[in-house]
């Protein structure tokens, strides 16, 4: 079975840690340890987010006074590559050593004029005080929201179009492979006007996509059987945080996108889930890492699949844009 899991940003950091690497480091070997089931059996692709860590990368870029701050496109592509070392590493730890693991920088496509540019939503970094946060958007320009009793920094998130290396990814698979990549949702892209050797000029943007949504596409333009969401609650719950809270535990796309879920938690993660199961004739699940492994069986979880009496031919290229 070919199976994407998306790990959640508690997967390497949790909300009321210190990003330090011995933190993330930890974080990631438990990651991997639930991971390593899924890598005996199945052929695995790994991707992640990266919302703190980008956060804390433009700190430290906009703390340091002689050089521009680098642009999110950049500090995408540094995070990728730091994470997907760590989880390379640590779950080759926990493979045989024949079982081989790569990790890939990959560029995804975005549309310059997605609305979302207009409306930045995507949470990146940590947490602040209302003055902090009002201090920081006064000096730097950035746009801040509520994140429960705290204020986060938040940016575009437009929607992924199309992942380059799409064939690269394909060719470690089929050599028996782990793969991990569209870490973070992907270095963000677009094309200009502007004239190429190859064509048009592909230049990086400021944004930040979306993971769950990346992953979701993914798994679309690789015929995945299964896609994973992993995160910190054991599933899609209506009504959440009210006395009337219900875990789903199986639904059709269409039955869950008649209820709402919060845009900055788990709304990403039940379009993701959705799209993909529309597109194709797999199954997505969204539920804790630690049943990850359950979750493949369809046994733990959200499981978001199709109508019964719908069952739809899988595409390889249902996903592509």
């Amino acid at each position: 079975m070919r199976v994407v899991v998306a790990l959640g940003g508690n997967a390497l950091l949790r909300r009321d840690q210190a990003p330090t690497a011995e933190n993330q480091r930890a974080n990631v070997r438990d990651a991997c340890r639930a991971l390593a089931p899924l890598a005996s059996s199945h052929e695995l692709v790994v991707s992640h987010g990266n919302g703190p860590q980008v956060g804390l990368l433009a700190l430290q870029a906009a703390a340091y006074e002689q050089v521009e701050p680098y642009p999110l496109d950049v500090l995408g592509a540094q995070t990728e590559g730091m994470i997907g070392y760590m989880i390379e590493q640590e779950l080759g730890n926990q493979l045989p050593f024949h079982r081989h693991l790569a990790t890939l920088l990959t560029m995804i496509e975005v549309d310059r004029d997605d609305p979302a540019f207009a409306d930045p939503t995507k949470p990146i970094g940590p947490v602040y005080s209302d003055a902090v946060a009002a201090s920081l958007a006064r000096e730097r320009g950035w746009a801040f929201k509520r994140d429960g009793k705290a204020m986060r920094r938040v940016v575009p998130s437009p929607k992924p179009k199309r992942i380059f290396g799409i064939h690269a990814i394909e060719m470690l698979l089929d050599l028996g492979m782990v793969v991990i990549c569209s870490g973070g949702g992907g270095i963000p892209t677009a094309y200009t006007d502007e004239e190429a050797p190859a064509g048009r000029r592909l230049v990086g943007v400021e944004a930040v996509i979306d993971k769950d949504m990346a992953s979701a596409l993914l798994a679309c333009d690789l015929g995945a059987d299964a896609l994973l969401i992993a995160t910190d609650v054991d599933g899609v719950y209506r009504g959440w945080g009210t006395p009337d809270q219900t875990a789903i535990r199986e639904a059709t796309p269409d039955e869950l996108l008649a209820d709402e879920f919060a845009e900055g938690s788990m709304g990403p993660k039940v379009k993701a889930a959705c799209m993909f199961v529309e597109r194709t004739s797999g199954f997505a699940a969204i539920g804790t890492l630690t049943a990850v492994d359950a979750m493949i069986r369809r046994e733990a979880g959200t499981i978001v699949r199709q109508p019964r009496k719908s069952r739809k031919r899988r595409s390889a290229q249902a996903g592509v844009a």
